[in-house]
């Protein structure tokens, strides 16, 4: 396990998802804003929270016959320790957890989790947490471990947080907070807007609809980056788009390359009427990404953190409310 995670470390990005996949398989335990730079994770946004302890579960301390099923839960904060992580671009790191390999996760698509950090002591000396909403990459079915997909921001408390950490080392989680709850079919296409590492909700959805036989719902993906090198599992989305003609990827970046083919600056109008499916009852947009990136295309969520009013883009070309999905 370490000599593999050893290789993939200085791997290129693009063979990244690959050889992590094939460890997953036989482990047993415009704006023209700089998307990836201001990318919130998962729609994630800075705040913090107040826990005690008393609501910490050590996995490994639970009595089997009286344990939960799955190896998240809802309730109660939970440690998981970091089996191994690797790098997957400049700036962002991959992270594998692992519990016991007779449980599943308990995560529904689609889901993120909640993870906390200490962050120092309050004025009256209780713990001060930073807390953030993760969107595992690995598959929901799988049994003891999951994966997150972090980016490393200079000045992320979280983010800096899952930096420094070593093999061995434990995280704090809880849930899982359903987003929207997936069911096959439930549209006939889903388009999606994604931003930088707001990419990690979209791809479980689309491993969902692509590993399920009997879903045959289209999927259309329209990925936003700063750059080429900053284009998160790429290979991975390729290969899928390659063997499964339900799935179009469709990439722009702020800053092309010399040879770069895909498009060029924010999401547009013109993109997005050619790279997702006409506004339609049958026809669901989900979108994840930085604020700006929001904003621009279908506008932020409301103050209260429901799904607001669709605006930007998405409005100009005629979707509706109930045809936008917001991470």
């Amino acid at each position: 396990m370490s000599t593999f995670f050893r290789r993939l470390s200085k791997a290129t990005p693009i063979a990244f998802s690959h050889a992590f996949r094939t460890q997953s398989q036989s482990s047993s335990s415009h704006f023209r804003f700089p998307v990836g730079a201001i990318a919130a994770i998962s729609g994630g946004i800075s705040y913090f929270y107040y826990f005690s302890e008393p609501n910490l579960v050590h996995l490994d301390q639970i009595n089997e016959d009286t344990g939960p099923k799955t190896a998240l839960i809802p309730d109660k904060w939970v440690e998981f320790k970091l089996q191994e992580k690797a790098k997957v671009s400049h700036n962002t790191h991959l992270y594998r957890f692992s519990f016991d390999p007779n449980l599943k996760l308990g995560l529904d698509v689609a889901s993120c989790l909640i993870t906390r950090a200490p962050l120092g002591e309050d004025a009256e000396g209780k713990t001060k947490y930073v807390v953030r909403p993760y969107t595992p990459i690995s598959d929901p079915d799988s049994k003891g471990y999951f994966d997150l997909m972090i980016k490393i921001y200079p000045e992320g408390k979280m983010s800096q947080h899952f930096d420094k950490l070593n093999p061995g080392d434990v995280v704090e989680v809880k849930g899982p907070v359903e987003k929207i709850r997936y069911t096959p079919n439930m549209k006939k296409h889903i388009g999606m807007i994604a931003g930088g590492s707001g990419i990690t909700p979209m791809l479980q959805v689309i491993e969902a609809i692509l590993k399920n036989p009997e879903d045959n719902t289209k999927v259309s993906l329209i990925y936003a980056n700063v750059s080429p090198d900053d284009i998160l599992l790429k290979k991975k989305l390729d290969m899928l788009a390659a063997s499964h003609p339900n799935l179009k990827v469709f990439y722009t970046v702020d800053s092309p390359s010399k040879y770069w083919v895909g498009g060029t600056g924010y999401i547009s109008k013109d993109m997005a009427s050619k790279g997702l499916p006409a506004p339609s009852d049958d026809t669901l947009i989900l979108v994840c990404g930085p604020p700006g990136m929001m904003k621009h295309v279908s506008g932020g969520k409301a103050k209260d953190w429901t799904q607001g009013e669709v605006s930007g883009v998405l409005k100009e070309l005629g979707y509706t409310e109930d045809m936008v999905y917001k991470f």
